[in-house]
This record gives C-alpha cells, structure tokens and sequence, in this order.
C-alpha cells in the first residue's frame, strides 16, 4: 500500500512537472489498438460493442494487475511501475497549458487562433464563437476534463492499483472514441458510454465537492459553488459532467451552459450558476482552481490507499 500511495505522488509530480509524454504515448498506442480493432469488429448493434468494450478495457486492466503481482514482492519496482502508470494516464498539466494557451491567445486579441486551439480542448464547433463563448467552452472543458483526467484516474489507482489506472483510462478513451451519439456509434458504443458514466458517478462528485471546497482560492463563495450543483446540475445532458461544471460555475461566480454547436447537431443546455458569462480572465481562475482539485484530489487518493485496515480474525 505504501508503494502504491508513493507511485500515485511520483506520477502526479511527473505530470505536472512534465506533462504529457511528446512521443510514443501509451494513450495514443491503446487507441491505434481500439481504432484497429473498431475496424474488424464494428457492427451495428449493442452486442458486438459490449465484446469490443469488455476486450480492450478488460484486456488493458488485467495486464495492469498481473504487471502489479509481478512486482508483489519488489517495492521498489511496484512504486516504479505505479509512477510510471499514473504520469501515462493523467492529464492535469496538459489540460492547464491547453487552457493557458486559449487564454494567450484571446488576450492577444487572436480569435482565429483561439478558436483553432480551443479544437483542442472540446467537439463543439468554434468557428462562429466570439471571445465569451471562446472563454465559456475553456472554463467548461476545464472543469469536465479535471474530473475526467485528474481526478478520475487518481481514485481508480488508489481503489484498483495498477489495473485500475490503465482500466479506467482504457474506458475513458473508448467513450471519446466510439461514447458519442453519431448514427455509426449510437448502438456500437452505447456499452462504451455507459461503463464511463459508471466509472465516473464517484469521481465526479469528488470533483465537484472540492471544487465547491476550494472556491475561497480564486475568490469564491463555497455556498454559491454547492448551490449551483444542487439546483443546476441534473440540466445537463451528462450526469457527471453536470456536477463538476456546476460547481466551478458557482465558485468561480460565473454562468456557464447554453448553446453548443456540433456538427449538425445544436444543444441548447441549461444554464449554470447565477454570474455573469464566463471571461477571458476567468480561464486562468478556473486553471488555477482544477490545479488546486487535482492536488486535494492526490491528497484524497493516498489518504484512501493508506486508510487503516481491519486484520482478518485468526480462527482458534
């Protein structure tokens, strides 16, 4: 349990210190693997994505655990080899730099290249998005994705271990992949899509619960942050992205939600918190505030790891 508590802290500080690997990432491999696969198997139907889903993630998760056995007996090796997992799955420094370059990039009065780097954080078309709604799709994105690849994956290793981290990354992907609702994927990756909404029904909540906690950092109100996530969040087509992006609306004292373009398709959305639109000052509060998540986050997953545990009674 030590080693593993060790190898969450390790992977975390890489991420943030590092960021994202620059080649060879173990995320992008899984998803050629996922793409090749998606390829031989695709069908129409339900059944077939169940098989596609219990494959990769099942597949990915039970090379995690038996990598994590193999090193049952080498603490140093099993700290190495959580670190490693954990600094491959996370996502936190390459979230904040993403919201820091939209911000730079509107700051500069560059809507252009606002709207281009902005592809990188969200599906929603940004070509008509003037700098408010720029700064809206950012600090939402912000707040889903601290949940999503932050605090998810901390709790998933500090629940499940190696497995876990891989596992719950694995199913994450997939729902990106093949989660959404287009005519080819609406039956094939219905099965994707739900085993996300399971993994993340926890998690998201303790995002939104620290989000609400840690509001007083970027000036907020913690009252505001949990009345937004009490009285807004079931508006939201997701059950978990609601929770979180509510609670940083409230804490951040801004309103998000409203009208997403995607594609052909048009979601009209509830709105969220009681401020004024979301700024372009206000993508640096909400970096500031998922950096602040992601570290109450770590803090909580170790906490779980090294939690005291009840020894087995001896029979006489």
């Amino acid at each position: 349990m030590r080693a593993r508590a060790v190898g969450l802290a390790l992977g975390f500080a890489a991420d943030r210190i590092l960021g994202d690997p620059s080649r060879f990432h173990p995320v992008a491999g899984f998803g050629n693997v996922a793409g090749e696969l998606e390829q031989r198997m695709y069908r129409d139907d339900r059944n077939t994505g169940v098989a596609y889903t219990s494959i990769l993630v099942g597949g990915t998760a039970a090379a995690g655990l038996v990598a994590e056995r193999l090193t049952a007996q080498r603490p140093i090796a099993r700290t190495l080899l959580t670190a490693v997992s954990t600094w491959a799955v996370l996502g936190g420094r390459s979230l904040s730099r993403e919201g820091e370059r939209v911000h730079a990039w509107l700051d500069a009065d560059n809507l252009p290249a606002a709207r281009e780097q902005l592809t990188h954080l969200v599906g929603r078309d940004p070509s008509a998005l003037d700098a408010h709604e720029i700064s809206r799709a950012t600090v939402e994105s912000v707040a889903e994705n601290t949940s999503d690849a932050v605090v998810a994956p901390l709790l998933a290793g500090a629940v499940g271990g190696v497995g876990g981290l891989v596992g719950y990354r694995a199913a994450n992907t997939l729902d990106a992949m093949v989660g959404h609702l287009s005519p080819r994927y609406r039956d094939f990756g219905w099965a994707s899509a739900r085993l996300d909404d399971v993994l993340n029904l926890v998690p998201a909540r303790v995002a939104a619960f620290l989000a609400a906690v840690l509001a007083p950092i970027v000036g907020g109100n913690p009252q505001l942050a949990f009345a937004a996530w009490a009285n807004d969040a079931s508006g939201h087509p997701s059950p978990n992205a609601g929770p979180v992006e509510a609670a940083f609306a409230g804490a951040l004292g801004v309103q998000l939600g409203g009208t997403n373009t995607y594609g052909d398709r048009v979601e009209h959305r509830p709105t969220m918190g009681d401020g004024p639109g979301a700024s372009v000052e206000d993508i640096d509060r909400s970096v500031r505030l998922a950096d602040a998540v992601g570290l109450a986050a770590l803090a909580v997953s170790v906490a779980v790891v090294l939690r005291p545990r009840r020894r087995p009674r001896q029979r006489r």
